[in-house]
Order: C-alpha cells, then structure tokens, then sequence
C-alpha cells in the first residue's frame, strides 16, 4: 500500500509539473505574438536613428517658437497717488503750439448803415460796408461797398455800389463799378467792368469791358479793351499790357 501510495503521488506530482509546463509554453506564445502586434504598429520612423535625431530638433524649435510666441505681459495698472498726491488727476501732456495763422476769407464782416468809423480798417476775412468809413481799408477777401468810403481801398475783389467813392482802388482780382457810381481816384485791378464814372487813371494787368453808360476820365492801360456803344472815354487808350510788339509791327 506504501508503494502505490508513493507511486500515486510521484504521479500527481508529474502531471502537475507537466501541466505548469504546458501554462508556460502558452504565456511564452502570447507574449511573443503581443510583441509581434506591437512591433507591427510601431512606425519605422520611430525605431530608425536618424529619424529620432530629426524628430528631436523638430521638438526643439517647436519649443522655440513657443516661447517666442508667447504674450507679453500685460502692463500693471498705475497705483493711486499717496500723499499729498492722492485725488489729483495727471496733467496731460501739452500739445504743441499752432503757430499757423488760418484766414477763412468766407466770414463776411459787416458795417452796417448808420455806422460811422474815423480810421483804417485790417480785415482778416471779406467786408461788406454799407455805413461811412473816414479811412483806408484793407481785407483779404472780397469788398463790397454799399456806403460812403473816404479813403483808399484793398482787397482781393472790389465791388462798388454808391453814390460817390475818394480814394484809390486796388486789387489783384477783378474790379467791378456799378451804374450811377462816381469813383474819384485811379484802379488798379486784374480785370475790371465800369458801368459809371471814373476820373483818374485805370490800369489793367488783363482785360476791361467799358459798359455804354460808362464815362472815363483818365487813361486807361489794359491787355484787351472791350467799349460798348455810347460809353465816353477821355483820355489815352493803351493796350501795352498785351503779348504784341506794337513797335515791331512798324520797323
């Protein structure tokens, strides 16, 4: 009995070993085929060397570019003042001086009827002067004089439109004297149309249209003249002013 007893054991304990061997071998196969699986969804740029040096520098200036792509940062609020500085505003910072002068030469200046001013007038603008000036008067913009002017005038365009007008006309523009206006003293102008009286010389750097109810006592210097029928000139008519040798056409 001790010896099948011995025998059945030495059995047992064979065919446990036999059955341990057998688990081995399988986990031995599953491991092997794993590795397998693994290695074959493993990319071959991953297991080459070169390739992990590239890979390597492409992560570095990924890096880089990062960091330089970074924000910056945000600039910290201004703290209040302490002190005796608290509640006070800063001042701002001054801007510079406009030293350009701009002259809007559209504002009208108006003297108006029943004004009576006793010396020179500097307007910045146009004037429209329909009261009595005793004086000179000067403005960059347009004149227009209704009133009575005692005095010599400037400006960039002249309109006269009254009863008697003493002093001298000047303007680089055009120069216009209505019906039944009496102008005692010379014009200078670049242009001109004269519809009532002049006594004095008339100067024109372009051309002058003399109307039929003009009547001119003084002589006149223009480019071109244009007298209509019935207008009264007294005087020398010269057309010196214009582009033609008059002196060469008789040599």
């Amino acid at each position: 009995m001790g010896f099948f007893k011995d025998l059945k054991t030495e059995d047992t304990e064979n065919g446990a070993v036999k059955e341990a061997d057998e688990l081995f071998d399988i986990a031995e196969a599953a491991e092997d085929e794993f590795i397998e699986d693994v290695d074959d969804q493993i990319p071959d740029s991953y297991l080459d060397a070169d390739s992990e040096e590239v890979t390597f520098e492409e992560e570095e200036d990924l890096s880089e570019a990062e960091e330089e792509a970074e924000p910056e940062p945000e600039a910290e609020p201004a703290k209040p003042a302490k002190g005796k500085d608290k509640g006070k505003a800063a001042a701002p910072a001054p801007s510079p001086a406009d030293t350009s002068k701009e002259t809007d030469v559209t504002q009208v200046t108006i003297i108006t009827k029943g004004t009576t001013i006793n010396g020179s007038i500097i307007s910045d603008c146009s004037l429209d002067v329909m009261g009595t000036i005793n004086g000179d008067i000067e403005c960059l913009g347009k004149l227009t004089i209704s009133g009575t002017v005692v005095g010599n005038s400037t400006a960039s365009d002249i309109f006269v439109n009254t009863q008697r007008l003493e002093g001298n006309i000047n303007s680089e523009g055009s120069v216009k004297i209505g019906l039944g206006t009496v102008v005692v003293g010379g014009i200078k102008a670049g242009s001109g149309v004269i519809a009532g009286a002049v006594k004095g010389d008339i100067e024109m750097t372009g051309p002058i249209v003399i109307d039929s109810t003009a009547i001119i006592k003084g002589n006149i210097t223009a480019q071109a003249v244009q007298m209509n029928n019935g207008a009264v000139v007294e005087g020398f008519c010269s057309l010196s002013n214009t582009e033609v040798d008059i002196e060469g056409v008789f040599d």
